[in-house]
């Protein structure tokens, strides 16, 4: 049973450092995508696309392993991440569809921009992984 439970451990160890890892991949080459045309490649179109290319395929491999960390967790963890990221699709969602109809109605003076929707999911995120695991300690 004690090998079992360190198995597992370890697993979930060894998963952690891959999501970890395929996270600060895709974080890089989204900066590079983001930066790269003005301050590298002088805006040539074809190395942007490529980047891009990467980016996305880095994404995917990204949510492959997300997948994997996820299953490798114990039910409890399992249930608050879960709780957690459908608090954070809902949140998203209909603050999303608002903020843009905002900007589409011209309610504010400036641009819906995607970056502010990605900082309110990290924030929503990480608040109900807070509040998740306080609630079941």
């Amino acid at each position: 049973m004690k090998a079992e439970k360190n198995n597992w451990q370890s697993e979930l160890k060894k998963n952690t450092k891959a999501l970890a890892m395929w996270t600060f991949l895709w974080v890089f080459t989204l900066a590079f995508v983001a930066f790269g045309p003005k301050f590298i490649w002088n805006d040539n179109k074809i190395i942007t696309i490529v980047m891009i290319i990467v980016n996305t395929l880095v994404g995917v491999g990204m949510i492959l392993i997300n997948r994997k960390h996820l299953n490798s967790q114990d039910p409890l963890q399992r249930k608050i991440t879960m709780d957690a990221m459908a608090i954070t699709l809902g949140i998203t969602l209909i603050l999303g569809i608002s903020y843009s109809m905002l900007d589409i109605t011209n309610l504010i003076t400036f641009n819906a921009e995607i970056s502010h929707l990605v900082f309110i999911m990290g924030i929503t995120y990480l608040i109900a992984m807070l509040i998740g695991n306080a609630r079941y300690k």
